[in-house]
């Protein structure tokens, strides 16, 4: 029997909601807008690599691999692996690599010519992709368990949110702007609500995604130590049984019949990777890897032919029902099944997670200003902590970019440097948020962000010549919608009465 003071379950879940919300809010909302930022990585590469023309409207797979290999055969010489990454329908350039022992080095090719192409130095979306689950400057394990504790805490908050919210999905309909603590709180829904699906299912398979690296001990039960690891290895990537080098030399098989046998078993162009091992040597492998861009799992599927005679040796089209479960949680994690209307609604539910996010620490900094005419540390650290953490992201974003177009083209460790720019930027905006009030801070950095946003357009076209009217556009929007925000912190009547700095002020 409970006792007669004991807290309901809504009250504790409350507390609980409270809590969670507070300790990992911030980061959360980081990884929440260079997630949904992710999803566009592809098409971000290209913008910050202008040097690289649009890909080719028709591109035929099997011809640009063979310019690729014909390409290795001249830079990778004596390699014993070389790798090629075939373009979709949303890169412009072939990525290929070649090994030998611990030496791994890389290139970028013309898909029409196979020729190399020297672009800016620039780690491109892959910055943003990373950041959202390995976070940066900090060793990726120490990371992505960072990572991992406040992704548990989101779905804490997400699932406690909807037991103590009992009008969740009626409130979902309700508005009431210029009402201070109303306001917010019905803003804090409406994100909430807007895309909770996604938010339960972003957050679950998020987690799924790195189960060997947060609970590895069932494959070490399994395999032990020595052998955990290349199997957990096997199930995330593909890999091949190939033999020893034979010593004596061959040339490799035409890629063109290979491709057609992939193409027959799989579909036209969904080629993603090509794997070759001893190249030029009697024992080479040609592994024909599936993209992952038409299909809702990401389990690997594969074909393997022998190098020099191009007999198909081994397939590899079915997994175990838990690969395959694994496989597909990965994928929509991911979504890089996604057509390009899905995959703009996977934007949008990133930044309302955000949005949900920001104005639920926002409201607690309203609602505790309220009760507190003299604030404690808490609450003023809360208060500009929000300032920083979402207009100063965005003027960190905006920087990144303007820092990809101005940096000089011959800066040593350019690709380091524009992300030291990001965090510099982001640091300077926190610490002007840290030296103002919350209002002013809101003010001012909207207003910076949306003059940085409005600034790339022209930037763009004055140091590349190139128009990109989606991204045009995209950054175009973001000022206006800096704007917005700054606009809201002008108008006193919609403050609370403790940020009115006017009756403050008498």
């Amino acid at each position: 029997m409970a006792a007669p003071n004991a807290p309901g379950l809504r009250q504790a879940m409350a507390g609980l909601h409270l809590w969670a919300g507070l300790l990992g809010g911030w980061l959360l909302i980081a990884i929440f807008v260079t997630g949904g930022i992710s999803y566009y990585r592809d098409e971000l590469t290209q913008w910050l690599r202008p040097e690289i023309p649009a890909r080719p409207a028709a591109l035929d797979q099997a011809t640009a691999a063979q310019r690729a290999l014909g390409t290795l055969a001249r830079q990778g010489a004596g390699f014993d692996e070389w790798h090629v990454i075939l373009p979709g329908a949303r890169a412009n350039a072939i990525e290929v690599a070649w090994e030998r022992g611990d030496t791994r080095e890389r290139a970028l090719l013309d898909p029409t010519s196979g020729a190399l192409l020297a672009p800016r130095a620039t780690q491109g979306g892959e910055f943003f992709y990373y950041f959202h689950f390995s976070l940066h400057y900090l060793p990726a394990t120490l990371g992505r368990w960072i990572v991992g504790l406040c992704t548990i805490m989101s779905l804490v908050v997400v699932v406690s949110g909807i037991v103590i919210h009992r009008r969740i999905f009626k409130d979902f309909f309700t508005f009431r702007p210029g009402k201070g603590q109303r306001s917010w709180l019905d803003a804090h829904n409406g994100f909430s609500v807007l895309s909770l699906p996604f938010h339960l299912m972003i957050l679950y398979t998020g987690l799924v995604t790195l189960m060997f690296f947060y609970m590895p001990w069932p494959a070490l039960a399994a395999f032990g130590p020595q052998q955990a690891r290349s199997e957990m290895a096997k199930v995330m990537q593909p890999r091949f049984d190939t033999p020893a080098r034979s010593g004596s030399a061959a040339p490799l098989a035409s890629l063109a019949p290979l491709m057609a046998q992939a193409d027959a078993r799989w579909g036209s162009d969904k080629v993603g990777r090509i794997v070759v091992t001893h190249p030029g040597d009697g024992a080479a492998r040609i592994a024909i890897v599936r993209g992952d861009g038409d299909r809702v799992s990401v389990a690997p599927s594969w074909l393997l032919f022998d190098g020099v005679s191009g007999a198909l040796l081994a397939t590899h089209d079915s997994a175990s029902p838990a690969i395959r479960t694994w496989g597909g949680a990965y994928a929509l994690h991911l979504g890089r099944f996604a057509d390009p209307l899905l995959r703009l609604l996977y934007f949008l539910s990133s930044l309302a997670g955000a949005a949900m996010v920001a104005t639920g620490m926002v409201l607690w900094a309203v609602k505790r200003r309220q009760k507190s005419p003299r604030p404690g540390f808490g609450l003023l650290l809360v208060e500009r902590g929000n300032v920083a953490c979402v207009a100063g992201l965005s003027i960190a974003v905006a920087g990144f970019m303007l820092a990809n177009r101005l940096l000089p083209l011959d800066l040593a460790a350019r690709a380091q440097w524009e992300i030291h720019c990001f965090f510099a930027v982001w640091g300077l905006a926190a610490l002007f948020a840290a030296c103002r009030p919350a209002a002013q801070g809101w003010r001012a950095l909207a207003l910076a962000s949306g003059a940085l946003w409005a600034s790339l357009p022209l930037v763009n076209i004055v140091t590349t010549g190139r128009l990109f009217p989606a991204f045009d556009a995209a950054f175009i929007g973001m000022a206006g919608l800096s704007w917005l925000v700054s606009r809201r912190w002008r108008s006193p009547s919609r403050y609370p009465p403790a940020y009115n700095p006017g009756r403050n002020a008498r």
